[in-house]
């Protein structure tokens, strides 16, 4: 495990112990998060506790074409139970997904300052969100960072039953039409391996990590 400084830079992800951990320390600052996604590098932690870098093996990711969508959620889509934005609130989607109560879950890995940093990248275009409405009430959303191969989806919320699969089915469907060929997941989750989202290695992963 490597303690970062000041200097912006990460040691190689290989280099990650058998939890993922790679990193501690450093800071929070815009240009060190983008370039640490950029390298397959995210940072997860709670308030209080020492900044935490995460790049693990297996990582888990949906490839667009892979996505499932149950009868019932074809129904809902079909019916235009919600309806669905891109990046008209991204603000209170990033507040919503810090905020609300999840099961067996204390507390919350968006810090504070995590959520400045993403609201800055926001303003940068970078950082991106999906908001899904119920009669003009924000009930589920997710953001994430677009690094122009591939999206790093970062935290979901529903407060509407279904509502946040439908931002997750909307994003998956969004990018794979722009022909990004991954959305990044993170770690494993049962939820979004409903919606078909699986793991691969950290290796095959790195060949869809930008370039620059």
């Amino acid at each position: 495990m490597f303690l970062l400084g000041k200097a912006i830079t990460f040691p190689p992800i290989e280099l990650a112990n058998p939890d993922g951990v790679l990193a501690v320390g450093g800071d929070l600052h815009p240009n060190r998060v983008l370039y640490a996604y950029k390298k397959g590098i995210f940072p997860w932690f709670n308030e209080g506790e020492i900044i935490v870098w995460y790049s693990p093996d297996p990582r888990m990711v949906l490839f667009p074409n892979e996505i499932k969508i149950s009868k019932s959620m074809r129904k809902i889509l079909r019916d235009n139970t919600f309806s669905v934005s891109f990046n008209q609130e991204f603000e209170q989607v990033i507040h919503h997904c810090k905020t609300i109560q999840r099961k067996d879950q204390e507390g919350t890995w968006i810090t504070d300052e995590l959520e400045r940093t993403m609201i800055q990248l926001h303003r940068q275009g970078v950082a991106k969100s999906v908001e899904v409405w119920k009669d003009k009430t924000l009930v589920g959303g997710l953001y994430g960072l677009d690094l122009g191969t591939i999206f790093c989806g970062e935290s979901m919320f529903s407060s509407e039953s279904n509502a946040s699969k439908v931002a997750f089915i909307y994003m998956a469907q969004k990018y794979g039409q722009k022909g990004y060929p991954l959305i990044d997941c993170q770690v494993y989750n049962e939820h979004l391996a409903s919606l078909g989202a699986r793991e691969i290695c950290r290796e095959e992963f790195k060949k869809y990590l930008p370039k620059k």
